[in-house]
């Protein structure tokens, strides 16, 4: 995203400090069923958390989250597999990109 939200101007990020926090509950992960029948799961990995000031027009502290996804795949349907490629073993799709067989 460019700019902050609702179009505004990024904050000022020169004199932003590190703000310490607290997990309140939970681990904080979610569980998807997909269409094809895979589960994943989802967790929110969070890196820092930034106060850059306060928003203009509303006065409220801001703040950045440098944040990560961490994706696991919990189960899959047996149909979705295939066997896993050896290093060096030449693919069988010739638009398969290397090492994602």
């Amino acid at each position: 995203m460019i700019g902050g939200p609702g179009g505004a101007p990024m904050p000022d990020l020169s004199h932003a400090e590190i703000v310490d926090y607290e997990p309140l509950g939970g681990d904080a992960k979610i569980r998807l069923k997909l269409k094809d029948g895979s589960i994943i799961e989802i967790k929110l990995e969070i890196m820092n958390i930034l106060r850059a000031g306060n928003d203009p027009s509303t006065g409220l502290p801001a703040y950045i989250v440098q944040s990560a996804p961490m994706v696991r795949l919990v189960e899959c349907p047996k149909e979705l597999r295939k066997a896993p490629l050896r290093p060096g073993a030449p693919s069988k799709d010739p638009k398969a990109l290397p090492g994602f067989g």
